[in-house]
């Protein structure tokens, strides 16, 4: 990558990660601030050909991975974490340049980053089989069987931009956990970040007697991405991104298997009996943390009707606590959007929901080149400032009669990937994580909660599949049973 800023860049190799070099023969495209539309980097643009390359190398590449002992796959996967963390400051100004997050969510996204090579190392001890007793049938008498887990071949991994380093991260890492070489496809706004990891991913294995093979990276165009994923001799797809691109995806790539980290409009439960304070704080937090471009950001807020005029009023009274500006200053709350594309898009939709009845209680402009920190009420299901995604720092407030009524309103969304209940009540939290429809219900803290070694996914158009070394591990390895009849 080749500086045209004032940011520091890393030094890393010219072009992409692909065989066992780098294709210097690739087209640039430059990598813009998004707070001040200033030029970050001429970065690689690969095209259909690196991606069929590419794909020829992680092939040839699956049975040497795959027969890396479990010691030198733990020694890579630690080998990496110790690089990053020597990095970190140079890591968090990257990101800050090509994501326009605040200094203080990218801090965040390296740390989750480190722990994630580091939890997806000591799942390698743990990735064993076990005895199956076949004897149970009259058939299996006098035999042995067991089953061991073996990897599932080559993965494709598709990241989005708002986590750029974290996102890949946790395709890359347990790709590797498991034996599997991966491509990793950065999104075309974010993959600076993404370059640097590979670097330090194939100087990690050279060392430990691994083919650089084991990670490659691709960028380009939608054609580039279709091409990684519709290979019929790849193993597996694993995508974060959008509902619509998450589906065609899924389409494109069967009957090959597909784990889907897709969008959402996360819901906050507000009950009669909650800590109001902590309920609007937790707002606060959730609702406008890498400027709202999070899937598992506060979006929908629900509240019972008896306190939600209550608890509009603590809320609203604090919203001026989120401080908009450049995302270089340590003060800085929300900056802009990834792009000047997506502002115009949330601003219609802010626009939309207005004219549909929704009252803007704050916000709903632009300032700095930022979208304001924006509160909404009384938005009607339809808006799509309601049900889909608005991938922006705005929250939609809509009051209902009752808890039951609120666990109803959150499962009328088509997505289903987190959602949190704010009570005192041990019932109710427990009547919420048996009736939400949602791969993760959270009680008294943001839906945004994400432990990475926890099982992370959701359900209806929120997705497939889960995340999580653990999890993502057991995703990309096969059972393979052994049966045995002693002579």
């Amino acid at each position: 990558m080749s500086s045209s800023s004032s940011f520091a860049l890393p030094e890393v190799p010219p072009g992409l990660p692909i065989g066992s070099g780098w294709a210097t023969d690739v087209e640039s495209a430059p990598i813009v601030f998004p707070y001040d539309g200033s030029v970050v980097a001429q970065a690689p643009v690969g095209s259909v050909a690196h991606a069929q390359a590419a794909l020829e190398a992680g092939l040839a590449a699956v049975r040497p991975v795959g027969k890396l002992s479990s010691a030198s796959r733990r020694a890579i996967l630690l080998d990496v974490e110790r690089e990053l963390a020597a990095n970190e400051e140079q890591f968090v100004d990257l990101l800050v340049a090509e994501t326009g997050k605040t200094r203080s969510d990218c801090a965040v996204e390296f740390s989750r980053t480190l722990f994630t090579w580091a939890a997806t190392a000591e799942e390698v001890s743990h990735l064993h089989g076990e005895t199956v007793p076949l004897d149970l049938q009259a058939s299996g008498a006098g035999m042995v069987g067991f089953w061991q887990r073996k990897p599932i071949g080559l993965v494709i991994g598709v990241a989005g931009f708002n986590g750029p380093l974290l996102l890949a991260s946790h395709k890359i890492a347990p790709a590797i956990a498991a034996g599997c070489p991966v491509i990793c496809k950065p999104a075309p706004a974010t993959p600076l970040a993404t370059l640097w990891l590979a670097d330090i991913v194939r100087r990690a294995a050279a060392t430990h007697g691994a083919p650089p093979e084991i990670v490659q990276i691709v960028t380009g165009d939608a054609e580039v991405g279709r091409t990684l994923v519709t290979d019929p001799r790849v193993g597996a797809v694993s995508f974060t991104g959008s509902a619509a691109v998450g589906h065609q995806i899924a389409r494109d790539a069967a009957p090959r298997k597909t784990l889907l980290e897709l969008g959402s409009n996360a819901a906050l439960v507000v009950d009669v009996d909650a800590d109001l304070d902590k309920a609007a704080d937790a707002v606060l937090r959730g609702g406008f943390y890498f400027n709202g471009q999070a899937c598992i950001a506060v979006q929908r807020v629900i509240v019972c009707a008896p306190v939600v005029d209550d608890f509009v009023s603590r809320l609203s009274a604090r919203i001026g606590e989120l401080t908009v500006g450049d995302p270089r200053e340590p003060g800085t709350r929300v900056a802009p959007l990834i792009n000047e594309a997506s502002t115009r898009r949330v601003l219609t939709w802010i626009e939309e929901a207005e004219q549909a009845g929704a009252k803007v209680l704050h916000g709903g402009r632009v300032v700095d080149r930022t979208i304001e920190p924006t509160i909404l009420l009384d938005v009607p299901e339809s808006a799509n400032a309601w049900c889909e995604e608005i991938f922006a720092p705005v929250v939609a407030i809509r009051s209902v009669p009752d808890l039951p009524s609120a666990l109803e309103a959150v499962n009328r969304s088509r997505y289903g990937l987190h959602a949190s209940v704010f009570t005192r009540s041990l019932a109710t939290a427990f009547a919420a994580i048996e009736e939400l429809e949602v791969g993760g219900v959270v009680i008294n803290e943001v839906p945004g909660f994400r432990s990475d070694i926890m099982p992370y996914g959701g359900v209806k158009d929120s997705g497939i599949g889960r995340e999580g070394p653990r999890f993502a591990i057991e995703e990309l390895t096969v059972t393979r049973m052994a049966i045995i009849r002693p002579e």
